[in-house]
């Protein structure tokens, strides 16, 4: 356990840093810290593994551990950063268009995924991390499905499918966005609305909004749709107990409610309203960074490259079209909203 918090905690503090960089800053630190965990399969295979099955299944048991447990205390962390004085004032007229296309987003996305034959819960996890906030989202909405033991080890691989892709295509859209927006002649509010409706991490949406000289309106819209990632971990986690139930030994049903969705909306109350929390809130922020890229390096540590490749090409494309799809919806209500 403790080579697995310190080579995770390496990873993430590593992805803290080199977010600052120019090109990996568009990437942001929890998609570093994957792609750093990732990397460190290798080694751990090679040094400290070395074919030993007793601490091949500790590294695996230490993985699952710290990218669930740590997954609940960074999402509630990650609370602090959404100032709900301000979403409530200059962003009232966000909140409803996010709500418009986080539902829109997440609903198409499903409905392509489904229709490639992705199963239900990869394609959930795609379309509220396409939907909604890209890699927090998706791992905050996998603490809403509940599978079977069996499938834990399928859940945490559709996880890294789902981060994968929707950074990958988030990456994408953000250049495309950054090259082409200011030749639609839309004005830069209008093309920080867009970037913060359509792009699907933070990083993407600061970096194309400083691109447009918009980085508040970007960050406003942006975090409106964060806000949504509350209700959407409730509705998902009833759908799925509706849906795709999973029954415990006795055949009662278990609803996987998303609790500490309680503690980011606490955490969103308090830093917005106690007096004198706002002066702490950014180093909050920070460690909730930090322990969200704990939680991502311990997935990358843990990821099947087989399986990426195997069952990954479809739910690349559903969130490819659903992206292509949204962002012509977030220009449309740009252009006519604003």
């Amino acid at each position: 356990m403790g080579v697995m918090v310190l080579v995770t905690l390496m990873a993430s503090i590593a992805g803290s840093a080199l977010k600052n960089l120019p090109v990996l800053s568009m990437f942001g630190a929890l998609i570093i810290a994957l792609l750093l965990g990732m990397a460190a399969q290798f080694p751990i295979r090679r040094w400290y593994e070395r074919g030993n099955p007793a601490r091949m299944a500790g590294v695996r048991d230490a993985a699952g551990l710290i990218s669930n447990k740590l997954l609940r205390l960074g999402i509630i962390l990650l609370g602090f950063k959404l100032n709900l004085q301000v979403l409530f004032t200059k962003g009232l007229a966000c909140l409803p268009i996010a709500a418009v296309v986080v539902t829109f987003t997440i609903v198409v996305t499903y409905a392509i995924a489904r229709a490639f034959h992705v199963d239900p819960m990869l394609a959930m996890l795609v379309a509220g991390g396409t939907g909604i906030c890209g890699a927090a989202a998706v791992m905050g909405l996998s603490s809403a499905i509940t599978v079977d033991v069996s499938r834990e080890e399928e859940k945490q691989e559709d996880i890294m499918m789902a981060v994968a892709a929707v950074a990958i295509m988030g990456t994408i859209f953000a250049l495309v966005e950054i090259v082409v927006g200011p030749l639609t002649g839309l004005s830069a509010v209008q093309l920080g609305v867009v970037a913060g409706a359509s792009l699907h991490e933070i990083a993407h949406t600061v970096a194309a909004g400083a691109a447009f000289g918009s980085v508040e309106m970007a960050t406003i819209m942006k975090l409106s749709r964060v806000l949504m990632l509350v209700v959407a971990s409730i509705v998902i986690a009833l759908w799925w107990d509706r849906t795709q139930e999973t029954p415990d030994t006795e055949g009662r049903r278990h609803i996987m409610f998303p609790w500490f969705m309680l503690g980011f909306v606490g955490a969103s109350m308090i830093g917005s309203f106690v007096p004198g929390v706002s002066a702490i809130a950014p180093t909050l922020v920070d460690v909730a960074y930090v322990v969200l890229g704990m939680a991502m390096a311990a997935l990358g540590i843990t990821v099947n490259f087989r399986a990426i490749a195997d069952r990954g090409r479809a739910a690349f494309l559903s969130s490819f079209i659903a992206s292509v799809l949204l962002l012509g919806l977030c220009v449309a209500i740009a252009a006519i909203v604003f």
